[in-house]
């Protein structure tokens, strides 16, 4: 089992090859969660993810006679971008599997950190077979993202340097997939402190540990689609596995909703573009799951790498969430001042309109009538019901769409 010296040398070995990431106090999110929050920001890590430190760690580990035959790795993300930046640090030649459908953003990044890619399959399973249908006829080493002793001491270091600069604090709260990250930072922090709380959160849609956890041994589960794909992992490494039930406190999950909002939040308050698996320690935080008040919290930020074509959709997500968008449709009759007459209703309640568009084709639209369809920026929730009620109450039957 991993120790504490091990990451210490970790530690040791990747100074000045990754970052110390910032560990940045948040007095807005402190208000929210009724206690001291502090975000280790490792979405400004190289490669925009802690997954550098395992993967680097793992390669210097290895024989180097066995590596200039080159390494494989599979992943649809940040642990693909983790390997290609260490493997070319480290003058080894590097092969990664991708899923077909994996962004087109993270292939072109995995490419120009060094890595040879290929495409397979339609999921991160068929990719992963396939890497190691490669390494058995090659006999080439294949890096794992998480299930293995070198990766998770790697990941371990994050929870070094928290404790270098926060040394009081009480607890650590860490995204789980495949149990890596936390394996290491539990290990780390637990061998030097057993006091601080270490809390593990994961999407609701796949809460892999969690149940693994309960069951007593790793399982698989059914996991349904979640905009935290970095974690979702159906089935924990056995290595994070047993780590997890000696060192972790407990397990949280958070739903769509709350990481959305999560990844607004930071994006406007805190200026942080944050992907789904790195917002989800916060959500958990921020939404007081945790049993804990008054308490210096860490929440760990573990990843940065959004798809330029999904940062739309995710603020737009995150605004209707939070009561801060609304679209709906009305019927009106097809003369002039109608439109106007609901324009005035939004305006008189200060809501900002973004969109107006008319149908005068469908199956609810009769002749002589148009279907309004209307994009209204508004303040929250209620803001939202108070509109639609004063459209009523002006004889306006709504939708929302």
């Amino acid at each position: 089992m991993v120790t504490f010296n091990d990451i210490v040398r970790a530690y040791e070995n990747m100074k000045n090859i990754v970052h110390s990431t910032p560990l940045d106090y948040s007095y807005t999110f402190s208000k929210h969660s009724s206690n001291e929050v502090y975000l280790k920001l490792e979405n400004l890590q190289k490669t925009g993810s802690f997954k550098v430190r395992g993967s680097y760690n793992k390669l210097i580990s290895l024989n180097n006679q066995l590596l200039q035959k080159g390494i494989v790795a599979a992943s649809a993300g940040n642990h693909a971008q983790g390997v290609a930046y260490a493997s070319t640090m480290l003058g080894i030649p590097c092969t990664i599997i991708m899923p077909t459908g994996a962004p087109i953003s993270k292939i072109q990044a995995t490419r120009e950190y060094g890595a040879n890619v290929e495409l397979h399959g339609d999921g991160f399973d068929e990719a992963l077979a396939h890497a190691l249908s490669l390494k058995d006829q090659s006999n080439k080493e294949f890096i794992h993202a998480f299930d293995d002793e070198d990766v998770i001491a790697g990941q371990g270091t994050v929870g070094l340097e928290i404790m270098e600069q926060i040394p009081d604090v009480d607890a650590i709260v860490c995204p789980v997939g495949g149990g890596g990250l936390i394996a290491g930072v539990a290990t780390a922090v637990k061998e030097k402190n057993p006091s601080i709380k270490i809390y593990g959160v994961e999407a609701s849609a796949c809460p892999s540990l969690a149940h693994s956890l309960k069951e007593m041994e790793p399982v698989t589960i059914n996991a349904k689609p979640t905009m935290a794909d970095g974690i979702a992992v159906k089935r924990p490494g056995i290595h994070p596995f047993r780590i997890a039930q000696k060192y972790v406190d407990d397990m949280f999950t958070v739903d769509e909703t709350e990481i959305a909002q999560t990844m607004l939040m930071l994006l406007e308050r805190n200026k942080l573009l944050v992907e789904g698996s790195g917002a989800v320690s916060l959500a958990a935080t921020l939404k007081q799951k945790l049993p804990i008040k008054n308490k210096k919290v860490v929440t760990i930020i573990s990843g940065g790498n959004v798809d330029v074509s999904f940062i739309s959709r995710i603020i737009e997500r995150g605004m209707v969430e939070a009561g801060r968008f609304m679209r709906f449709n009305t019927i009106l009759k097809d003369k002039p001042g109608n439109l106007e007459k609901v324009l005035q209703v939004i305006t008189a309640l200060q809501g900002n309109i973004l969109d107006i568009s008319f149908s005068h084709m469908g199956d609810k639209i009769y002749p002589s009538y148009a279907q309004l369809s209307i994009s209204v920026e508004t303040k929250n929730q209620e803001h939202i019901q108070e509109i639609l009620e004063a459209l009523k109450n002006k004889g306006f039957t709504t939708e929302m769409i």
